[in-house]
């Protein structure tokens, strides 16, 4: 059967009535909730009205006051640190002492659980939070993140820290490794939030890095090559050699750990992650101008910066180094090492030699600054005049002798002695003796002095060519022999030869030697060539000049002999004739 409209219409009118009953029941709970006491643990933000000694007057709602005490409030120094009309988190205390008129209420209780909410929060959405570290207690610090929380050493640092003391009352950063509120177990690590800083500056960093740069950094760390410098969550290194165009012994001269510079990027590997970086090269190169400022000839200042075996450099300024050769040191050969003229850290005056840019390179002389003796040998010394000097070197094909500091002299092996047959100096000279020598010849120009020490004696040859002639006869030793003769010594140093036809009975072969090998005998001259120091010498023109002379003897004798037999008849004659 079908529903009558007055049916429908009290049906509408009855679900209209159930509507507005409920509203208003809605409306009537809204408007007298706040007579309801709050619930047990429930967190509520209050005003303060008045601060006393001992506590604080807080409205809280639900047309109620509550009283805190004042200790929630005090800081570690006993300083209050709320005041009236501040709003605060506060809780009902129903285990705290009553106060008539008053809701007794937890300020410190409310802070908790909020923190609490705070830190589920942070775990969750793995956030950043902030401690202050407030003591180190085995394995670790203790953190206060508004609760009491655990960091063990090995999250304390991305490197191992050694003295964790070092952070007792710093506020840092922290992360939350693990949480557990119902146990009030909070574990923090500064070591993971480090490395979300590092990550996240590192990215920065990579996006703006590129080769040829210039960025700033703080040093990191120092080593013996260079220094590590920190551009924001990723390390480059600064050679040493990069770090100035001068002599760098060691990055501490220049550099401190925890020094802000500024820096040039020169070589940058992304996929590496390797950053070379430079100081010098935001400064010119000095070498680029260094000939205008040190031409040829230029006497200059510098600092005797290192010493070798051949030479010692020296600093004309940063980064500009010259060097002057031991040869440069003095005039004299005789300097045996460059310490003997300068010393490291010595101020010295040179005289600039050659430049060359390209190679850096600068040749600089110490003995410019003197008057090269060379200049004025030809008028203190004359060929013929007699000077004193010391055996500096001795060659095989001579001795070089020092008459003056810059003067050297070459006495040849062939003008130590008229009358030795010298194969090296050393049988004559020592290093280091004084000696006289003749001056031969004199070439400033090349820088040559020839001497002579035989020239102070006499000449032996030219004494016996003086004093012997062909045809005389002279006594000699055999001193040595050869195929075709004999070698006779006559004088000190002078040496005749006997040729085999000049020797009776000489057979010419090696085994038989035509005179014995120190005998004395006597021989006659017939042949002088003093040009060439030769004398020719006859055994056979000896014993000829003795059969001569015989003969000559026996003819004298027989002549008379005869002359006195007729001296003996005629005298006999004019006897008998008387």
């Amino acid at each position: 059967m079908a529903e009558k409209p007055q049916d429908q219409s009290l049906e509408m009118a009855l679900e209209g009535l159930d509507e507005g009953l409920d509203e208003g029941l809605e409306q009537l709970l809204d408007d007298y909730s706040h007579f309801a006491p709050p619930a047990e643990g429930e967190l509520l933000q209050g005003h303060v009205l008045k601060v006393t000694d001992k506590e604080v007057i807080v409205d809280f709602g639900y047309k109620s006051e509550g009283i805190v005490p004042l200790a929630d409030f005090q800081g570690p120094d006993g300083s209050v640190t709320v005041r009236r009309g501040d709003t605060v988190d506060v809780m009902v205390d129903r285990h705290a002492p009553s106060v008539e008129g008053y809701v007794t209420l937890s300020h410190e209780k409310a802070v908790r659980l909020r923190n609490w909410d705070t830190l589920e929060k942070a775990f969750q959405e793995g956030l950043l939070i902030s401690g202050r570290v407030l003591g180190r207690i085995k394995g670790g610090l203790i953190v206060d993140v508004g609760t009491k929380a655990f960091m063990p050493g090995s999250h304390v640092d991305v490197r191992p820290i050694h003295n964790l003391d070092s952070l007792i009352g710093q506020d840092i950063a922290v992360k939350l490794v693990k949480l557990n509120r119902r146990r009030g177990n909070v574990v923090v690590s500064r070591k993971l939030a480090l490395e979300e800083d590092l990550a996240q500056r590192k990215e920065s960093a990579l996006e703006v890095l590129a080769e040829g740069s210039v960025v700033t950094g703080v040093v990191k760390n120092l080593t013996d090559y260079g220094a590590f410098i920190d551009l924001g969550g990723i390390d480059g290194l600064l050679h040493v050699s990069d770090m100035s165009y001068g002599r760098v012994g060691h990055p501490s001269e220049l550099l401190h750990v925890g020094e802000t510079i500024t820096v040039r990027v020169l070589k940058f590997d992304r996929g590496k992650e390797r950053i070379s970086l430079g100081i010098k090269q935001l400064q010119a190169d000095p070498w680029e101008s260094v000939i205008e400022r040190y031409p040829v000839g230029l006497k200059v200042i510098g600092r005797v910066v290192s010493i070798t075996d051949y030479g010692a450099f020296v600093e004309l300024e940063a980064g500009v180094e010259g060097l002057i050769h031991i040869t440069e040191m003095t005039w004299s050969r005789r300097l045996k090492h460059p310490s003997k003229v300068v010393k490291v850290g010595d101020n010295v005056e040179v005289v600039v030699l050659e430049v060359k840019p390209g190679e850096k390179r600068v040749s600089l002389g110490i003995k410019q600054l003197e008057a090269d003796p060379w200049t004025t040998v030809e008028d203190r010394y004359s060929v013929g005049s007699v000077v004193e000097g010391r055996v500096r070197k001795l060659t095989d094909f001579g001795a070089f002798i020092e008459i003056e500091e810059g003067i050297d002299g070459l006495v040849h092996v062939s003008d130590l002695s008229w009358t030795k047959r010298v194969k090296h100096p050393s049988e004559v000279l020592k290093k280091g003796q004084m000696v006289q020598a003749a001056i031969l010849q004199i070439d400033a120009h090349n820088r040559r002095l020839s001497l002579g020490v035989k020239q102070l004696q006499p000449d032996a040859w030219e004494t016996f060519f003086r004093s012997h002639q062909v045809g005389d006869l002279i006594r000699g030793r055999v001193c040595r022999t050869s195929n075709f003769g004999v070698f006779v010594e006559l004088a000190p140093g002078v040496e005749g030869l006997c040729h085999n036809s000049e020797i009776p009975g000489a057979t010419g072969r090696k085994d038989e030697a035509a005179l014995p090998v120190g005998e004395e005998f006597d021989f006659k001259i017939i042949k002088l060539n003093e040009a060439e120091k030769k004398i020719g010498l006859s055994v056979r023109a000896v014993a000829e000049e003795e059969e001569r002379t015989r003969l000559e003897d026996y003819q004298r004798q027989a002549a008379a002999a005869t002359m006195t037999i007729e001296e003996v008849i005629h005298l006999k004659g004019q006897g008998e004739g008387r």
